[in-house]
């Protein structure tokens, strides 16, 4: 079990392991995994604060299943086509929009 919690962990939150491992930016890596942590704190924070209020709670476990739709998107778009992250995003070589 405790493998288990440990590998489950490091999938999340380490970025040698999960999917952000194929974004050859390291910084790129780390302000994503950033971003992702302030949407997750923001997410539990309204979703904890709203169970006083029934249509409150709705709306934070609307927020909790998009925080995980947004991970599990970011996640596979670094796996399958990491180059989305590098820096200068949207632009050929040239420096033209794509």
């Amino acid at each position: 079990m405790q493998k288990f919690i440990a590998d489950m962990w490091n999938f999340i939150f380490n970025h040698e392991v999960n999917p952000l491992r194929n974004i050859p930016d390291i910084g790129a890596r780390h302000m994503i995994l950033q971003i992702l942590g302030w949407m997750w704190a923001g997410a539990f924070a309204l979703a904890t604060g709203s169970y006083v209020l029934l249509p409150a709670s709705f709306v934070g476990h609307a927020i909790l299943i998009a925080a995980a739709a947004v991970t599990t998107a970011t996640y596979t778009a670094a796996a399958y086509k990491p180059e989305v992250f590098v820096s200068g995003s949207g632009r050929r070589h040239d420096g033209e929009h794509i």
